[in-house]
């Protein structure tokens, strides 16, 4: 098993540290989703190669190019900071690791959900008032084009909980816990929640 400092290097990408020099009220740093969590989304068989996940918040682009090189999904990431889209943009020049991915510079206000995008992955990209903006397109795509919709949240903040469980469109599919990868932190979860209009 690859190491957790290794995965950029096998990949070919570099999409280490944090930056919060576009923090907002609205938009939160840029942390990279670390890989043993995504080792554990991968593991889960909530994505698989017939999938495409949508990152909010994408920043350099980490979560793309793992996902798509583990489970074989392709992959779109959208973030609204257009360095880090350049810099997700030069890692998909040099990358080593397989899948589709592609990356936008664009607000998840915005953003138009394709039809075939069908998971969707946060982790505390932006405030709650974005994220109703992001969840509502892609409630919008839905009505579009029916079809079996997973939105998971990595580290849920209480806010970001609050809300999901108030959704009458939203159901609690599954969780992910991640817990035992850093000890003490009752946020190290994966909350995975499915469309059920």
């Amino acid at each position: 098993m690859i190491s957790e400092q290794n995965w950029d290097k096998k990949l070919n990408i570099c999409t280490s540290g944090r930056d919060d020099s576009l923090e907002d009220a609205h938009h939160f740093p840029y942390e990279p989703t670390p890989y043993t969590v995504l080792g554990r989304l991968a593991e889960s068989g909530w994505i698989r190669r017939e999938n495409c996940l949508l990152d909010y918040g994408c920043g350099k682009g980490r979560v793309c190019f793992y996902l798509a090189d583990r489970t074989g999904c392709s992959c779109i990431g959208i973030d609204f900071s257009e360095n880090f889209i350049a810099g997700a943009k030069t890692n998909l020049a040099s990358c080593t690791g397989s899948g589709e991915v592609s990356f936008f510079r664009e607000s998840a206000e915005r953003y138009q959900v394709p039809k075939d995008a069908d998971r969707f992955f946060f982790f505390n990209p932006f405030s709650v008032k974005v994220l109703q903006s992001a969840v509502s397109r892609i409630l919008e795509s839905w009505y579009a084009f029916p079809r079996h919709m997973l939105l998971m949240f990595y580290y849920p903040s209480d806010d970001y909980v609050s809300w999901l469980m108030g959704q009458e469109a939203l159901c609690f599919y599954d969780e992910e816990d991640c817990s035992d990868l850093f000890p003490g932190d009752t946020r190290e979860r994966i909350l995975a929640f499915e469309i059920t209009v």
